[in-house]
């Protein structure tokens, strides 16, 4: 019997996938918990457009991350330290007070967790931070720090 499963299902398949499994599988473990149901033509039709909506729906989040990666490219955040005899800086940046900066600044809401900055920003100057606004998609943010 062929079924269409529903949820994952280890050692049979993915979520979405046509398998062929025996009728007394399918009809005492598979149906009766929801992990599948039968691939009747009509199944199979609302199966392939559910996967259409779903890759549509893919297309759409990962435009929005682009457009959104080129509108924060354009931007910049201003941030202020303290500064001791010969520059040197008291303290660092964190991700936490750029995503408090950009909230105000730019009005934008952006996660501490999204921003990949490997250290904290220790010293005076433009650093550009970059920012993972989708799996495909890398936005970056110019990050000016001034003496306070």
């Amino acid at each position: 019997m062929k079924v269409i499963l529903l949820e994952d299902v280890k050692a049979l398949g993915k979520k979405g996938q046509v398998v062929n499994v025996s009728d007394g599988y399918a009809r005492n473990l598979l149906l009766p918990k929801k992990l599948g149901m039968e691939a009747t033509t009509k199944n199979m039709n609302d199966l392939k457009l559910q996967k259409a909506h779903e890759d549509k729906v893919a297309q759409e989040v990962l435009d929005a991350a682009k457009a959104f990666a080129a509108e924060i490219k354009e931007k910049q955040v201003v941030l202020t330290i303290k500064v001791g005899e010969g520059g040197r800086t008291f303290g660092s940046i964190s991700t936490k007070e750029i995503s408090e900066a950009v909230k105000k600044q730019l009005g934008y809401d952006i996660d501490k967790k999204k921003m990949q900055l490997a250290n904290p920003i220790k010293e005076l100057g433009t650093t550009i931070v970059p920012i993972k606004l989708h799996t495909k998609v890398t936005g970056e943010l110019k990050v000016v720090v001034k003496e306070a």
